[in-house]
């Protein structure tokens, strides 16, 4: 695989430093990304950066994720209308801690070129004030610095030295990489060419090497909206600030324009079949997303998550789930289920022995009154576990719950519910 030209195919090469793509192309190298750990876990957005990684390791190269556990603690002005609030440091490391694990999900760590994992703490933590000024800071000067369109857009509405210093050490990271780990290359989004640059111009001048720049263009969806966003906030790598679940459905609910994109980010898939799956796009767009949802749900989280996540889905919106799927479901998904539609807990002691419409209209209040519980049964209406009621009568027995736990009524094609008996 040639990296570069498998970046420009997926749409994924925003710009590069002159001789970069003939320097990837020419032998092996070592390249890197770096993460700041302000947030409890890495985003949908974290991961566009973590494809690139992937790309760049299938192409026989040595990928070096770059923890910000020193970076995190100053933050990085870039793109940002103002100052950020400073975390804890007990925050940063628990933050970064974790997500050292998840990047370990997702690169190869074992193979012929294996990824490795450096914190940038490891640079700082025994340097004081004097030698970071006289060994970093006299390396660019103020107008330089200045000239960087993240320090330049935050002029008007205020940048702290805090902040402002920010660019020195991210340009100080790389040349530790080059000099240390022989890293002659950074990758980013396309907000941080003034950072990464910043670094090639250390390296250059500090020790007369030569280093190189790739950024990728920042994602965004159709409408122009920031990708990895939706209704509820960011969409987490971390299953229990998103569930496998809604992260399944950020992409089944993907806007059509969006799928050939998402396709070429995201998709290990050869370029062959990606193709064929674009070609489906206008006249079978679900199975598309499908697809795409099923591949990076079972990635980041497991196989058995995506089944779980597909299996939710089948149950909420599909036509085939009846009986037999109901009782298939596992009690992970049965959980997520709750979490999607109303749910209601009730003791077993006092609800197995009670008539269907005293749960219905009293326990669960999923009617207003009995009559209303009554007629809906009488309509053919209700459903326990896809098998309708017929009378209102009818007493639930302790076999029919899911897994002693669950059970799934339905009032109609739309209201589902699930009652937990405990």
């Amino acid at each position: 695989m040639n990296f570069i030209e498998e970046l420009r195919w997926r749409g994924m090469l925003h710009d590069m430093t002159p001789g970069a793509e003939e320097f990837i192309q020419s032998k092996k190298v070592t390249g890197y990304i770096g993460f700041d750990p302000t947030a409890p876990s890495m985003t949908i957005g974290n991961y566009v950066q973590l494809m690139i990684l992937t790309f760049f390791q299938k192409a026989g190269h040595s990928p070096i994720v770059l923890m910000g556990g020193a970076t995190g603690r100053v933050g990085d002005p870039s793109f940002k209308e103002t100052e950020r609030d400073l975390k804890t440091y007990e925050e940063l490391d628990k933050n970064l801690a974790f997500q050292m694990e998840q990047v370990k999900k997702i690169l190869d760590f074992d193979g012929p070129n294996p990824a490795k994992i450096v914190n940038n703490l490891d640079f700082y933590k025994n340097m004081n004030i004097l030698e970071f000024l006289r060994d970093v800071g006299k390396t660019l000067t103020v107008n330089y610095m200045m000239s960087k369109d993240s320090v330049k857009n935050r002029l008007e509405t205020g940048l702290s030295f805090t902040e402002f210093s920010y660019q020195l050490l991210q340009a100080y990271d790389f040349q530790l990489l080059y000099q240390n780990h022989d890293c002659h290359l950074q990758m980013g989004g396309s907000d941080q060419w003034g950072n990464i640059t910043s670094g090639t111009e250390f390296i250059r001048r500090n020790t007369d090497g030569k280093a190189y720049a790739v950024t990728t263009p920042l994602l965004t969806k159709a409408d122009g909206t920031k990708f990895g966003k939706s209704e509820q906030g960011n969409i987490w790598l971390d299953p229990n600030l998103t569930s496998p679940y809604q992260f399944y459905q950020f992409w089944i609910n993907a806007d059509d324009a969006d799928v050939s994109k998402y396709l070429r980010y995201f998709s290990l898939k050869t370029h062959e079949e990606i193709e064929a799956l674009e070609a489906m796009i206008p006249t079978d767009p679900r199975a598309v997303k499908a697809a795409l949802a099923e591949e990076i749900t079972a990635r980041v989280h497991s196989e058995e998550a995506a089944s779980g996540a597909r299996q939710v889905s089948t149950l909420l919106f599909g036509r085939e789930a009846d009986h037999t799927f109901v009782k298939s479901l596992s009690v992970a998904s049965l959980e997520d289920i709750s979490k999607e539609i109303p749910s209601y807990e009730l003791s077993k002691n006092n609800g197995l022995e009670k008539q269907i419409i005293d749960w219905l209209s009293h326990d669960c209040l999923i009617f207003s009154s009995k009559n209303e519980a009554r007629k809906a049964i009488q309509n053919n209406a209700v459903s326990i576990n896809k098998i309708k009621i017929s009378s209102h009568e009818h007493i639930i027995a302790p076999e029919d719950l899911l897994h002693g736990k669950y059970l799934i009524v339905e009032n109609g094609k739309k209201n589902k519910y699930v009652i937990k008996l405990l």
